[in-house]
């Protein structure tokens, strides 16, 4: 029997008993667009995190004073380390061949005051350099210079949050805000940022000069991090050495271990990279399993229909039909029950991909290679679970078939 004839036989076959087909191919349904809904919404947000940590900054390097650690998935610094200085950082774009740029800086959490309005935000202390090497970028206004910083002037740079929270429909520029008691001058607001990879919101802060932040606003004479810029992609790793042998010789720290940390950008993005794709993995591996039990699912009723169908195969073995026939008829079943399963399984878990995308509760990445790879394992599962079915319908006897029914 030709192929052609064998797929228009198992249609009717399947579309005679529309309920059973429907039930057998429901689980395959189910975990195909489980699959492609878990593995879009992972891969949504791992593009989202990978984006946010390269918004941070180009070839960014990040100095932190004393050693650093992860806690309930944010950055924290152990203890207070008074050792990172101003003047590193001026050492570092001074003798570190493999670095552009450099900008220390210091943050606290400070109460911003303007006429009746009061809100707690972080406010920054950088170098002017800082705005180039961070990606920070002017909405309205100006930004500040390394004059400014050195002459201590009193002038700040807010965030879009900080205008919406304290100034609300209000043109920020040219108005004095007070941080603390100390009064400044809004010169410039910035684009907008979003959140980082950590959670925190980088438009809730103001940003003010470093010179004027450590003496007018911290008392202070550290500074707790420096951003640092290589000169390119290829130089992120001398860039770190060169940093490392500098601070320690600096720091007279001879056989001691660094009082500081550095993170490399491209560090960073491999270690969140590795994380999300680890954990979309483990939920597409999790949805996967609905696929197996759909496979048992076809299995289940295509032994069903061997034993309803003995008459019908004993009869087509009399009249010629061959065992390798009646085994392709069967298997063609499978797999037509699973590959239809797979089909309508991408469009659900398509549309709800994009319905999560577009009515904002989830950022999704469609993966048509997952898609693709779903499909191509839909039709497998039919291969695997309908091998037994249709050597057992194959090898039953013509005559014991015919009696039977």
């Amino acid at each position: 029997m030709k192929l052609s004839k064998n797929v228009s036989l198992s249609v009717e076959i399947l579309a005679a008993n529309k309920l059973r087909t429907f039930l057998s191919v429901i689980g395959v349904v189910v975990g195909i667009a489980s699959v492609i809904l878990m593995v879009s919404a992972g891969q949504g947000a791992q593009k989202q995190i990978l984006d946010r940590i390269r918004n941070m900054g180009t070839n960014l390097i990040v100095v932190n004073a004393g050693q650093t650690q992860i806690i309930a998935g944010r950055q924290r610094q152990m203890s207070t380390v008074t050792t990172l200085v101003s003047e590193d950082a001026a050492a570092i774009a001074r003798e570190c061949p493999s670095v552009a740029s450099v900008a220390p800086y210091v943050t606290k959490k400070l109460t911003v005051r303007w006429e009746g309005e009061t809100a707690n935000t972080n406010v920054m202390g950088i170098a002017a350099s800082g705005f180039v090497i961070r990606n920070i970028e002017p909405a309205r206004g100006e930004f500040f210079t390394d004059e400014e910083s050195r002459a201590l002037k009193r002038v700040a740079v807010v965030g879009q949050t900080v205008v919406k929270n304290l100034f609300g429909e209000t043109s920020p520029i040219g108005l004095t805000i007070r941080l603390g008691s100390v009064p400044f001058e809004v010169i410039g607001v910035t684009l907008p940022k979003g959140i980082d990879q950590n959670g925190a919101d980088l438009d809730d802060i103001i940003i003010v000069p470093i010179g004027t932040a450590m003496r007018r606003l911290l008392n202070v004479t550290y500074v707790q991090s420096i951003y640092v810029q290589a000169k390119d992609t290829r130089s992120m790793g001398k860039a770190e050495s060169e940093i490392r042998d500098l601070l320690r010789a600096r720091h007279r720290l001879r056989e001691k271990p660094d009082d500081f940390t550095i993170q490399n950008q491209e560090t960073l993005l491999a270690t969140e990279r590795e994380t999300s794709q680890s954990m979309t993995f483990l939920i597409g591996g999790v949805a996967g399993i609905s696929l197996l039990v759909g496979g048992v699912g076809i299995l289940a009723v295509m032994l069903i229909s061997i034993r309803e169908r003995r008459g019908e195969i004993g009869l087509r073995r009399a009249l010629g039909a061959r065992r390798s026939d009646i085994r392709l008829q069967f298997l063609i079943e499978s797999i037509l029950l699973a590959g239809s399963g797979g089909a309508i399984g991408v469009i659900i878990g398509v549309c709800g991909a994009y319905g999560l995308s577009v009515l904002g509760y989830w950022n999704t990445l469609i993966s048509w290679p997952s898609i693709f790879m779903a499909l191509t394992f839909s039709a497998a599962i039919g291969v695997f679970f309908g091998i037994y079915p249709a050597s057992r319908a194959a090898s039953l006897e013509p005559i014991e078939s015919l009696r039977a029914e």
